[in-house]
């Protein structure tokens, strides 16, 4: 991700910025926006990863991945009350960086 953005020419962001909810993998201060990179399996997203629950020791993994789930929508409700752009990149999105490349594109242009 952070070499896609490097390519793109987007320089001067920080990364794991401990002063917003969450720590997000990539901040733009000056732009206030943010952008988390999230692992499919880990924060619970749609696709075959995401939903591929592990079929040993439910009682424990389906409370965590709701927690990693409701903290993230949590995060991003606070990030966004105090005025920043967020972005959630899924790791499957990442798979195809042409795909990446324009998500990227739109979120950073600067009406968005």
């Amino acid at each position: 991700m952070r070499r896609l953005l490097l390519d793109m020419g987007y320089r001067g962001y920080r990364i794991h910025y401990d002063k917003l909810p969450g720590r997000p993998d990539v901040v733009f201060t000056r732009r206030r926006k943010v952008i988390f990179v999230h692992g499919c399996f880990w924060h619970g997203h749609n696709c075959k990863s995401g939903m591929n629950t592990p079929k040993i020791n439910k009682d424990y993994w389906e409370p965590k991945l709701r927690r990693n789930a409701d903290r993230d929508k949590e995060h991003l409700r606070q990030i966004r009350k105090e005025g920043w752009k967020v972005l959630v990149i899924w790791e499957c999105q990442l798979k195809n960086l042409e795909d990446a490349r324009r998500i990227l594109e739109k979120f950073m242009c600067p009406s968005a």
